[in-house]
C-alpha cells in the first residue's frame, strides 16, 4: 500500500471516530523538557539535579535536560523561566531563598508568587561550616574567637547575595557576634564558591553534605545545621545555642504559572512516583541526601509562611 493511501486511511479512521487531529497527538511530553538551574555547576543543586533527571524519564516518557543559567544571585535563570511559555517544557529547579526571600531585599524582574507554581519539593539540605584540612581552626569556637579579635581578617565564600548560603550565614554571624568582622566573598552558586574556597580565595564556607562528602579529607567540618548532626562528632547549631533551623534549604522544582492542569498533574505524578524508585533512592543516598519529599500542593501552602518569616528575618538583620 502506498504511503498516500495509508495517510488517507488513518485520517479516515480519525474522522469516522469523530476525533480531531489534536486528539491523536502524542501524550505530553512529546519532546525533552528543559530544566533551568539558576546556579553554577558542581553545587548541591547540580548534583541532585543529575540524580533525579537520570531516573524520572521512566515515569515521564521523555528526558529532562539540565540547563545551567547562573548569574545575578539566581536572577538570570529565574527570569528566563518566568518568561518561558507555560507549556510544561520549561521548568526551574530552585530553592526557598530565591523563591521567597530575595523579594524582600531587592527589586526583582519577576514575581515568584505570581510567576511560578510548585511541581514538588525534592528534598531539603542543611549546610555545614567547613574549613580546609590545613586550617588552624579545629572548632567553630576557635574561628569565632579569632574573628572577634581580628576584624576583616577572615573571608567567607558564599553562593551569591541573599542566596542559599549568604542569608543564613548572615543570621549565624549575627548570633555569633561576628557579622561585621567577616569579609563576604560572593560567587555564582555553591559550586563556584566551593572551588574558590578550595583555591584559598576564602578561609571558610558553607556547603551541604553531598558536596562535603565529595571532598574527602580536603576539608574539616566545624558545625552543622539540622536537629541531628550530619557528621559524627560535629556539634549542631542548636548544640551551641544558635537558632536550630538556620540554613535549611528546600530544593524545589517549579513550573511557570499557567501551565495546563493536565501537564502539571503529569509532572507532579512523575515526581511522586520517583520517590519509590530503588535506583533513585540508592543514588540520592550515595550523594549524602535524605529525602523529605513534599508534593506540589503541600509545598504551595508553605510559601506564604516562608515569605512572612524571611521578611521578619531580613528586617531584623537590617537593623543590626
Amino acid at each position: 500500500m502506498r504511503i498516500r493511501n495509508v495517510i488517507k486511511l488513518v485520517l479516515g479512521t480519525v474522522l469516522a471516530l469523530g476525533l480531531s487531529i489534536d486528539d491523536v497527538k502524542a501524550e505530553f511530553p512529546e519532546k525533552p523538557i528543559t530544566m533551568i538551574l539558576p546556579l553554577g555547576a558542581g553545587g548541591s543543586h547540580d548534583r541532585n539535579a543529575r540524580v533525579f533527571t537520570s531516573v524520572i524519564p521512566e515515569f515521564l516518557g521523555n528526558a529532562i535536560i539540565v540547563k545551567l543559567m547562573p548569574g545575578a544571585s539566581g536572577q538570570v535563570g529565574t527570569a528566563a523561566a518566568a518568561r518561558a511559555k507555560p507549556d510544561g517544557y520549561t521548568l526551574i529547579f530552585t530553592h526557598n531563598y530565591y523563591d521567597q526571600l530575595q523579594k524582600h531585599v531587592k527589586k526583582l524582574p519577576y514575581n515568584t508568587d505570581k510567576d511560578f507554581v510548585t511541581v514538588g519539593k525534592l528534598n531539603s539540605g542543611s549546610f555545614s561550616v567547613i574549613v580546609r584540612a590545613d586550617s588552624p581552626f579545629k572548632t567553630w569556637g576557635q574561628l569565632v574567637a579569632f574573628a572577634k579579635k581580628n576584624p576583616g581578617k577572615l573571608k567567607f565564600a558564599h553562593s551569591g547575595n541573599w542566596g542559599a548560603t549568604h542569608a543564613p550565614a548572615l543570621q549565624l554571624f549575627t548570633e555569633a557576634g561576628i557579622v561585621k568582622n567577616i569579609v563576604m566573598v560572593p560567587y555564582k552558586g555553591g559550586g563556584p564558591s566551593l572551588r574558590g574556597f578550595l583555591a584559598k580565595e576564602a578561609d571558610f564556607t558553607f556547603q551541604f553534605k553531598s558536596t562535603i562528602k565529595a571532598q574527602g579529607k580536603k576539608v574539616r567540618v566545624l558545625i552543622s545545621a539540622g536537629q541531628k548532626t550530619a557528621f559524627k562528632g560535629v556539634p549542631t547549631f542548636k548544640d551551641l545555642g544558635y537558632t536550630s533551623d538556620i540554613g535549611l534549604m528546600h530544593r524545589v522544582l517549579m513550573a511557570p504559572r499557567g501551565i495546563p492542569a493536565d501537564r502539571l498533574a503529569k509532572l507532579r505524578g512523575a515526581m511522586t512516583k520517583l520517590q519509590g524508585h530503588k535506583t533513585y533512592k540508592r543514588l540520592i543516598k550515595a550523594i549524602g541526601e535524605i529525602t523529605d519529599y513534599e508534593t506540589g500542593p503541600a509545598y504551595e501552602k508553605q510559601r506564604p509562611a516562608q515569605s512572612k518569616a524571611y521578611k521578619a528575618m531580613v528586617q531584623g538583620l537590617m537593623k543590626k
